[in-house]
């Protein structure tokens, strides 16, 4: 009878060696692929190119963007409309920018903005019978605030002086607590 050996596959030998870390050659090879991905991530900038101004005429597109400062973007509202990315915000530039070229004023540009979208366009709205409580607002609520601190105030001082304990009182206190603590 013929005896079978059975053999086991060899143990394949490991790429960490009993300190846990893998062998020099290993860690070269992981040092050079980090290398190479830092100085891929630092070479990014160098494809960068410079932003291609939108108005052919530089004199126009200063005034616009002086202009669309005081202009709030219609999408965005905290935003002025020289800084909003909105679509709707690219084409009111575009709309300011034909209108200059077409030779009107700021104010005339202006105007046609707030005809078109209101005043709501506008960051200082003009002060008009319906922006009264815009810009009155402030005032009347610190008045407001004001005058009821006063009578806060007042009533305090009031409440303290009728809140005055007379001397009986004291001395009933007094024999009151000294009877407690014999």
């Amino acid at each position: 009878m013929k005896t079978m050996s059975l053999s086991f596959p060899r143990k394949r030998e490991s790429s960490i060696n009993l300190t846990g870390f893998p062998p020099a050659r290993e860690r070269r090879h992981l040092l050079v692929a980090w290398l190479l991905a830092l100085l891929a991530c630092l070479a990014l900038p160098a494809w960068a190119g410079e932003a291609v101004p939108v108005g052919e005429d530089p004199a126009i597109e200063a005034r616009m963007i002086n202009l669309a400062e005081d202009l709030r973007c219609l999408v965005c509202q905290n935003e002025s409309l020289a800084g909003s990315h909105a679509e709707l915000a690219e084409d009111l530039r575009r709309e300011i920018r034909d209108q200059m070229k077409q030779g009107k004023t700021d104010k005339e540009v202006i105007t046609y903005l707030t005809d078109r979208y209101g005043d709501f366009v506008l960051y200082r709205p003009p002060f008009r019978s319906y922006t009264l409580l815009l810009w009155l607002g402030p005032a009347l609520f610190l008045a407001i605030g004001g005058t009821a601190w006063y009578f806060t105030l007042k009533r305090r001082r009031t409440v303290q002086a009728t809140a005055q304990v007379s001397p009986a009182a004291l001395k009933q206190a007094a024999d009151l607590l000294d009877k407690n603590q014999d």
